[in-house]
């Protein structure tokens, strides 16, 4: 039987094989609730972190402290594919680089970057996704989109395969980072293993299995979870049902945004309008 209709928080940890949207479709299932939001998706290969908001949730996806997104990845050199990644064909071959030349590359890939999107992605062109045109053989072209790299830790060296942790910002595609530092280096590369393991405040070792998700076993998190980073106005009961139907109240915390909360629970999140928090996203009925 499923679960009765519920908003709230769930990180899921995405094994191989399942789109995102796979998994957004299992929560639907199991709890009963067809309005579910996620903070970025991953490719079907790639593992780790997914960001499920559900119900009223969804309304505070702008407002979460998603970024930045932290993977572990494995790429290795030799080889491009027109994929990027391990699930397509290779394109091209070259010599492997020197530990020398590939520390250098990474250094000089971090910071604000232009990024061509794979070929298949999601990207759209007068309304053609590029994936599509890719598997019609006609690849779109893709402009460079700004990303931004902050770190790369390398963990090991073994032959033609590099394992790094990237810490990047959203809309970053770590399988084109992988095809870039192959060019970089004189070489060709591409991304055999993806693991998101962080996204903003959100660790992997809190996310739930898909198998706890199929059952109905993963609790939610309360929706005050996604904002805890905002800081948080108690509101008294005159207050919260002010808020709850879309009123200002007095500010009496400093900031530009914050949770207001009642009960130890969400009611909405508000801006500052002067000297009052005017309710920018309710989550509570009056």
């Amino acid at each position: 039987m499923a679960a009765p209709i519920a908003d709230g928080l769930l990180l899921v940890d995405k094994p191989a094989g399942m789109t995102s949207h796979d998994v957004v479709a299992a929560a639907r299932r199991a709890y009963g609730q067809s309005r579910i939001g996620h903070a970025g998706t991953l490719d079907p290969f790639a593992t780790g972190l997914l960001v499920l908001l559900l119900g009223r949730g969804t309304r505070l996806i702008p407002y979460l402290d998603g970024e930045p997104k932290v993977y572990d990845a494995t790429i290795r050199f030799g080889a491009e594919t027109d994929t990027d990644d391990r699930t397509g064909v290779v394109t091209r071959q070259a010599p492997l680089p020197a530990d020398a030349a590939v520390n250098a590359a990474l250094a000089a890939m971090v910071g604000d970057l232009a990024q061509r999107p794979p070929d298949y992605s999601a990207k759209q062109v007068a309304g053609v996704r590029a994936y599509d045109a890719a598997r019609r053989g006609r690849p779109l072209e893709l402009e460079p989109v700004p990303v931004r790299v902050h770190a790369w830790t390398v963990r090991a060296r073994r032959g033609a395969e590099l394992d790094v942790t990237v810490v990047c910002g959203g809309g970053t595609y770590v399988r084109a980072l992988a095809r870039d530092l192959g060019v970089a280096v004189g070489s060709a590369a591409h991304l055999t293993a993806l693991r998101r393991t962080r996204a903003g405040r959100f660790d992997v070792a809190h996310a739930q299995t898909i198998d706890a998700v199929r059952a109905g076993q993963a609790p939610l998190r309360p929706l005050l979870d996604a904002v805890a980073h905002l800081p948080a106005q108690p509101l008294a009961s005159d207050e919260r049902r002010l808020v709850a139907n879309g009123r200002a109240v007095p500010a009496t915390i400093a900031g530009a945004l914050a949770a207001l909360t009642a009960d130890g629970g969400l009611v909405a999140v508000a801006e500052r309008g002067g000297d009052a928090w005017q309710p920018r996203v309710v989550v509570q009925d009056a």
